[in-house]
Order: C-alpha cells, then sequence, then structure tokens
C-alpha cells in the first residue's frame, strides 16, 4: 500500500513523499535467511538451502563465540617486566615503525567469529559436492521431515 504526503504551498497541495510500506522489508530474489532476536535481527542473503540448519545453528552460536573469543583474547599484565634487552628490542621496534607500533591491535572478536563461519560454510560446500555427503544430507532432511511429521 502506498501512502503519498502532502505539503501546502499556498493554496495548493503538493506531494511531496510516498512511502510503500511492503517495500520496506522486500528482498531480493533467492533463499534468505532471517533470524529475529531481542534488539536487533540478522540478514543473510542468497545462501544455499541446503546450509540453511548449519547456517542458522552457527548464527545462533555466533554471541556465545563471540563472547569466548573475547574472554580468551582480553588483555592480562604481564607476569615478569620486560627486560633491558626487550625493552631495546621493543624501542627498536617503534624507531623503525614509527608511532603505530605502539598500538597495535588485533581483529575483534565478531570478525574472528565471522571469519570461523565463513570457513564453516566454505567447508560445507565443498564437502557438499561429494556424492556420498549430498546423499546422506537428503536422507538427514527426510528423517527430520517424518520426525516433524510425527511430533506434530
Amino acid at each position: 500500500m502506498k501512502k503519498i504526503y502532502y505539503e501546502k504551498r499556498g493554496r495548493r497541495y503538493i506531494p511531496v513523499a510516498e512511502n510503500d510500506y511492503d517495500m520496506f522489508d522486500a528482498m531480493p530474489k533467492g533463499t534468505h535467511l532471517v533470524m529475529c532476536y531481542p534488539g536487533g535481527q540478522s540478514k543473510r542473503y542468497n545462501i544455499n538451502p541446503n546450509h540453511a540448519a548449519l547456517l542458522a545453528a552457527s548464527r545462533v552460536a555466533e554471541f556465545a563465540m563471540c563472547d569466548a573469543l573475547r574472554k580468551a583474547s582480553e588483555v592480562q599484565p604481564s607476569r615478569t617486566p620486560l627486560t633491558p634487552e626487550q625493552m631495546a628490542a621493543w624501542n627498536h621496534l617503534i624507531e623503525v615503525f614509527g608511532e603505530d607500533a605502539r598500538s597495535l591491535s588485533r581483529a575483534s572478536a565478531h570478525d574472528i567469529a565471522e571469519a570461523g563461519l565463513k570457513a564453516l560454510q566454505a567447508e560445507a560446500d565443498r564437502l557438499m559436492k561429494h556424492k556420498s555427503v549430498k546423499s546422506a544430507y537428503e536422507q538427514f532432511l527426510l528423517v527430520c521431515k517424518l520426525t516433524k511429521k510425527e511430533n506434530a
């Protein structure tokens, strides 16, 4: 449904904006995975339908993975102070690389988890090229459908 907004100019109303509420949630052609959770949503476009369960599970696990990675990569104080030789090496590093070496950084937990998820998806794509894996996956889907019908 389109809604047209008008503005009064002088004695006339002139159309100034148009909203199509059906277009707000429109998606391009393809298979998509949409997950809604408190405080937000996640959309993955043009996914392989065979991997929908894997992708959904990995998206749910993403937050737990990020938390675990963040905790594992927290900065911790060194147990021993730098030796004079280590301090000289550090100062030499700063001389060679400039002041940017003082603020070395690493990827965020989200970026690391995203890389892991992409690797998982690539591996699933690679495995699905094997005839026996594809057959086993199709049998798995059949069992899931049968189980779903029994529980209904």
